[in-house]
């Protein structure tokens, strides 16, 4: 947890030349405006201006002065680059030119939404991800194709697996830059991998998975490979989620806490699936169609694990794909989460059928399907008051 000295003390004595300021639009795409070392220290007093109008989302050329102010909280070195003269990183937030926080900052109102929660309803909400991704060979070009690195399966081995040494090098990077990876695997797919993360406070969590996918990016380019993180990059493969596990400080509040979620799962689709290829991916291979929870079970919407069905609050969101904005999402979450305990909601009883399978079962529980198009998810988020409050614009 640097501060302000701490940092431009650490800029000085490590022969630090660069310092990266990260920030992201409202696609949850990083941007970032690199300065030299020696300007760091009025970038913390006085802030760096950008073009806003050219950031995805954000404000037209009428109004487009915003300003950066780096967060010393989030320092990293990107192992990377260089050891003589180093770059390093730091997220920012994001004011108006008078200092007034631009409220379509993602990073800021996942933060007031983590206060909001602490404050007025005693309670805080960890976050835990599993990542898929592709990877594919590059043509002479250099550019991508769809030909998987390997035929590999679920868990397979080398030298079935030809990503485990990408796999590793990812890990130990993730380490260097601070972030606690806890397993990694082959996934189902032909080079389809997943690496999972120690759960953390929800900024910190959305910070992670942002700095992953560079990370995950930027260790395929240097292999000469891929990486793909869309929903469903090959027909009839498995598709690429984005897990999202949320556990709650007070379990007594963890039933309401599932109540609200699922009540607003079809005005969260939007966020959570927010491309046409996220609908490709829906109903099948593990990714649910129908608004359910159950314990153990990979075809409902929630998926409480084995290791919670005796009272303790993990809950997996199983939907979510990785071109979704992390902080957006974890923002809507904690809001459906407050609004079930604010109201005392109580969930329906939990499914134990394969919905994938189960049409009739699906229909026998009277269960709700999921939005099945993104103009269908759009329109049903865009006529929510609940997610125009949560988001403030």
């Amino acid at each position: 947890m640097y501060s302000e000295s701490d940092v431009l003390d650490y800029v000085k004595e490590a022969d630090v030349k660069f310092a990266r300021l990260a920030f992201f639009d409202l696609k949850g795409e990083q941007k970032n405006i690199s300065i030299m070392a020696g300007q760091l220290e009025n970038a913390f007093k006085s802030g760096v201006s950008f073009d806003a109008s050219a950031i995805f989302g954000f404000e037209t050329a009428e109004k487009s002065d915003l300003f950066l102010h780096p967060d010393p909280t989030t320092l990293a070195v990107l192992p990377w680059r260089p050891n003589t003269g180093k770059v390093v990183r730091m997220f920012c937030s994001i004011t108006l030119p008078d200092g007034t926080p631009y409220k379509k900052d993602c990073r800021a109102i996942l933060m007031n939404a983590v206060k909001k929660a602490r404050q007025e309803y005693n309670v805080e909400f960890s976050f835990g991800s599993e990542i898929e991704f592709y990877l594919f060979k590059l043509d002479e070009k250099g550019e991508p194709t769809k030909i998987p690195f390997d035929n590999a399966s679920y868990m397979d081995i080398a030298p079935q697996d030809k990503g485990e040494n990408i796999r590793r090098e990812i890990c130990f990077t993730l380490e260097q830059m601070g972030i606690q990876p806890e397993s990694s695997h082959h996934e189902e797919g032909p080079g389809q991998n997943e690496i999972d993360f120690h759960y953390s406070d929800a900024l910190t969590a959305a910070d992670n998975a942002q700095t992953f996918k560079w990370i995950v990016r930027t260790k395929a380019a240097a292999a000469g490979l891929y990486a793909d993180f869309s929903p469903k990059p090959l027909a009839n493969k498995a598709g690429s989620g984005f897990h999202i596990n949320i556990s709650c400080s007070d379990n007594v509040k963890k039933r309401a806490a599932l109540a609200g979620i699922l009540n607003r799962a079809k005005e969260l689709t939007y966020y959570l699936n927010c491309s046409k290829a996220s609908y490709e991916r829906l109903g099948s291979c593990k990714a649910p169609r129908y608004i359910a929870w159950g314990y153990q079970n990979r075809s409902a919407f929630i998926r409480v694990p084995a290791t919670t069905s005796d009272g303790a609050s993990r809950l997996e969101i199983r939907s979510a794909d990785s071109e979704c904005n992390p902080y957006i999402v974890f923002t809507l979450l904690i809001y459906a989460a407050l609004d079930g305990i604010k109201n005392n909601m109580e969930p329906p009883m939990d499914i134990k059928e394969n919905l994938f399978e189960d049409a009739a079962a699906a229909k026998a529980a009277n269960l709700e399907r999921l939005p099945d198009n993104l103009e269908l998810a759009k329109k049903i988020a865009d006529a929510s008051s609940f997610v125009k409050e949560a988001l403030g614009f």
